[in-house]
């Protein structure tokens, strides 16, 4: 008989061969998590490229009319949703679970606007089951939409719950899509971990230097969008930080045009639905 403090090579051989699968788990785990998103971005690349118009003033739009007239194309978004209820984000790596949670935000806020078009803004879609909440007066964040990961999540969840405290990145406004002009615009392709970093670097820029972003008035003033009030603690907690946050992405002749400026004179926002058809 074997001593346990000595334990034979068959025992030896066997723990060996176990360490490696156990080593693997969580990578495996990250793997088929991941998969799930790339799976929910498959799904969104195609739907984008044919129901996604880039409009010649710089803004994304979306031919919301045709959509809906094309069952096997709103059958397809909605089976994408249904199949990333099934991921495990908390699995993932940073870069992909922000990929995921972005995508996911994007296809229900088309998935919503669909379901109601008909209608001049998102706004004028009300939340279901939030009682008496004054903002699910005015849009549908507050609807509970999508279970992932046992967790009954509305919009304002994924974006305010979610993303903005786990990344702690203003660019998650450039991510999330809340289908209103004065939004940034909806990207041509879902977002893809791989190519993260570039694509929200781009997209910062593209909102920046549109005039929803910055606007200088003809006596100098200098206008934001509201974004940049209602989240202000994300780009800096001040004025200052704000614009700090647009000098980084402000090509040169807006770069020159903010100067040394520390103080903005207004923020507007258009919550007109980005419709292709309007």
């Amino acid at each position: 008989m074997h001593s346990p403090k000595h334990p034979s090579r068959r025992l030896l051989v066997a723990a060996l061969a176990v360490a490696p699968l156990v080593a693997l788990a969580r990578p495996m785990q990250a793997v088929a998590a991941e998969l799930a998103g790339e799976r929910l971005a498959d799904a969104l690349d195609p739907l984008l490229a044919t129901y996604r118009v880039a409009g010649e003033d710089g803004i994304a739009r979306i031919d919301y009319a045709g959509w809906t007239n094309d069952p096997a194309a709103l059958a397809r978004l909605r089976e994408a949703i249904a199949a990333a209820s099934g991921a495990r984000p908390s699995a993932m790596n940073d870069a992909a679970a922000f990929a995921f949670w972005a995508n996911l935000y994007n296809a229900l806020t088309l998935m919503v606007v669909l379901d109601a078009y008909p209608v001049a803004s998102i706004r004028d879609i009300r939340s279901r089951g939030a009682g008496f909440d004054l903002k699910a007066l005015f849009g549908p964040w507050r609807t509970k939409l999508v279970e992932v990961e046992g967790a009954r999540l509305s919009l304002d969840d994924i974006e305010h719950g979610i993303m903005r405290p786990s990344f702690a990145d203003p660019r998650v406004h450039y991510a999330v899509n809340c289908a209103a002009i004065g939004c940034p615009n909806l990207r041509p392709r879902a977002w893809r971990p791989e190519t993260l970093g570039a694509a929200l670097e781009s997209a910062a820029r593209d909102f920046v230097n549109h005039p929803r972003g910055v606007t200088l008035q003809a006596d100098g003033s200098l206008v934001v969008s509201s974004i940049y009030h209602w989240f202000e603690e994300d780009f800096g907690g001040s004025e200052a930080g704000v614009i700090a946050h647009l000098r980084r992405y402000a090509a040169p002749p807006l770069a020159v045009a903010l100067g040394d400026r520390a103080r903005i004179a207004d923020h507007r926002y258009d919550w007109a639905l980005n419709d292709a058809r309007a």
